[in-house]
């Protein structure tokens, strides 16, 4: 029962928050302006105003969905992924995803390695390629056999993050360039700002499969939350969950940091909100995951770019503000995370 109003609040916060990202920031736009340059969008008429169509159109827009779909995609992988190693502290990053992703923009960007000399490498690609990398060398250092033990994984993950996170600091050290240092480690922080129509299409589908993908193991999901033996006593393939979830996550997550950079705590914080409200049943958890990790990193990126006026405030900054306290509120409240 607790669940409906939920799901009445979420139905009305989407559109709410869409409006206010469009209307608010450093130029003001009224909520009428912003619907008579939607209105001229979805008619095909030339914008009345063209300078309210950039900002609303070109700029403002682009930004929310991509915050809506990085927010939900991370929330969704944080509930797969806690459900996989039954531990309610793991997040989108913990097989080293993210220091991977990082590394290899660092390669790229700071131009340490000529990466750059590549025609079709893109910082985009070279991330995605570097979080590839490091999920490979993780699985292929965690695995038993035909087997990949939790306990290995996790080890490996924290281990790998480590290495690819020493390589960033060394390559960020060594760089001459003191701009292209300020850009990486403000891509570091998470940013949304080269959020545009041409970058929107990629991480929307590939959110797109891995939810569906994610709610097809709905009850496979519920059983890994009791333990490997029951949920191979209850006949789920364990094994080959194992595999399927971990190339589910690094796909997800590889294109979500390749477009945003490292935003952390949206895949560990709005998991446990939501259990608290859902309970621990995936087919309940998942969607509203979803709704609420966009919304949370929708309204994070609003206050990221009202913050300073004039500047655009890396939105990593404002989730791990905003995520810790309430973080540390859900565990006082919650001892039974699972339950």
């Amino acid at each position: 029962m607790r669940l409906r109003p939920s799901i009445l609040v979420l139905a009305i916060a989407v559109p709410a928050s869409l409006v206010a990202g469009l209307t608010l920031g450093s130029a003001d736009v009224s909520a009428s302006d912003v619907v008579s340059v939607l209105a001229d969008r979805l008619a095909g008429r030339p914008p009345a105003d063209p300078v309210n169509d950039a900002i609303v159109w070109s700029l403002r827009l682009p930004r929310v969905l991509l915050a809506f779909v990085v927010g939900a995609g991370l929330s969704v992988v944080g509930v797969a992924m806690q459900a996989l190693v039954r531990n309610p502290l793991a997040d989108p990053y913990v097989l080293g995803l993210s220091s991977g992703s990082t590394a290899g923009a660092a390669l790229y960007f700071l131009g340490v390695v000529p990466l750059g000399a590549l025609p079709a490498m893109s910082l985009p690609a070279a991330a995605f390629a570097g979080g590839l990398l490091t999920l490979v060398l993780v699985y292929a250092a965690a695995r038993d056999g035909s087997s990949v033990p939790v306990t290995r994984l996790l080890l490996a993950g924290v281990a790998m993050s480590a290495l690819m996170a020493s390589l960033t600091s060394f390559l960020a050290f060594v760089s001459p360039d003191p701009n292209k240092l300020r850009a990486v480690l403000f891509w570091l922080l998470g940013s949304l700002s080269g959020a545009s129509w041409t970058v929107l299409p990629g991480p929307a589908i590939v959110l797109a499969v891995v939810f569906l993908a994610l709610l097809g193991l709905a009850r496979p999901l519920d059983a890994l939350l009791l333990g490997e033996d029951p949920a191979r006593s209850l006949g789920i393939p364990v094994e080959r969950m194992k595999h399927v979830l971990i190339a589910l996550a690094a796909l997800l997550t590889g294109t979500l940091v390749a477009y945003s950079g490292a935003i952390g705590f949206v895949g560990l914080i709005v998991p446990h909100a939501v259990r608290s409200l859902t309970g621990v049943s995936h087919l309940r958890v998942l969607p509203t995951a979803f709704v609420g990790g966009g919304l949370f990193l929708v309204w994070s990126d609003i206050l990221a770019r009202g913050v300073l006026p004039g500047q655009d405030l890396p939105v990593g900054i404002v989730t791990a503000l905003a995520g810790v306290p309430f973080f540390l509120l859900l565990l006082r409240r919650n001892r039974r995370p699972f339950a």
